[in-house]
């Protein structure tokens, strides 16, 4: 029988996983959406070892959010994502695809849990085989003779699903390149030809009080420079805004102004 803490455990961290998940559907930002599936493997690698099984645990834990989400989010980081790329089809016709999709698997999990039967005593037996096998041969041995024993064909076909997703996600961003990629020579010519930023754009955080890249720069009138931050930081609203370095500036301002009037 499952135990009061075990209980306890489940209902605090199901529905924390439940609206980390909400999360991933519902994020405006992919780093949030990638930090809530996160979060959700690190919650089902929790709920493996309350049910005894410790290698899956901490094979979820260190495979799937130490590696594979890092992963993940080190590339979205540096590659960038635009808002306007979620509008855009890569292959005609893939959103009804996907949405008649996600009908039929919502279908099938409806139906097969439906149908599902809790015996408790069935229930308790797979809990004392669990338990039983841990002793001896051991977990690890346990889940090595399922994997690559009685669930060979099933394991070697989810690798091969993964590795065709892996291929199609890179199709699905590769994008071709309508014009000739313009070398920096040749932006050199045209900010002359056209006596337009003939020195360059301005850098990030040049006569502010922080040199960070989100930071934009400030002109001598004290107003900020929007070319000098990214455009990915822009789409992405993560622009640091000038508001506070203004209140320090006015400060100044004024203990000047005291300190003359003294």
């Amino acid at each position: 029988m499952t135990s009061s803490a075990e209980a306890v455990g489940f209902w605090i961290l199901a529905p924390i996983a439940v609206m980390a998940a909400m999360g991933l559907l519902f994020a405006r930002k992919a780093v949030h959406a990638a930090l809530g599936m996160a979060l959700v493997m690190v919650i089902l690698g929790i709920f493996y070892i309350m049910q005894n099984a410790d290698f899956l645990g901490i094979v979820q834990v260190f495979v799937y959010t130490g590696a594979v989400m890092m992963l993940f989010l080190f590339v979205l980081m540096l590659v960038g994502v635009d808002s306007s790329d979620s509008v855009i089809e890569t292959i005609k016709g893939q959103r009804w695809a996907s949405f008649l999709l996600v009908i039929g698997l919502g279908g099938l999990l409806f139906f097969t849990i439906g149908d599902a039967v809790v015996d408790e005593t069935a229930v308790q037996a797979g809990i004392d085989k669990v338990v039983a096998t841990n002793t001896d041969p051991g977990n690890i041995t346990g889940v090595a003779e399922l994997i690559f024993g009685q669930y060979v064909w099933v394991f070697e076909v989810t690798s091969a699903l993964l590795i065709t997703a892996a291929l199609g996600a890179m199709v699905l961003a590769h994008r071709e390149r309508l014009t000739p990629r313009i070398t920096q020579a040749e932006w050199a010519a045209k900010r002359i030809r056209d006596n337009r930023d003939v020195a360059g754009l301005p850098a990030p955080g040049v006569y502010a009080r922080h040199n960070a890249v989100d930071t934009p720069a400030l002109l001598p009138d004290g107003t900020p420079s929007s070319k000098s931050v990214s455009r990915v930081l822009v789409a992405r609203d993560q622009v640091a805004t000038t508001d506070g370095l203004r209140d320090v500036e006015r400060h100044m301002e004024r203990e000047i102004e005291e300190g003359g009037a003294k």
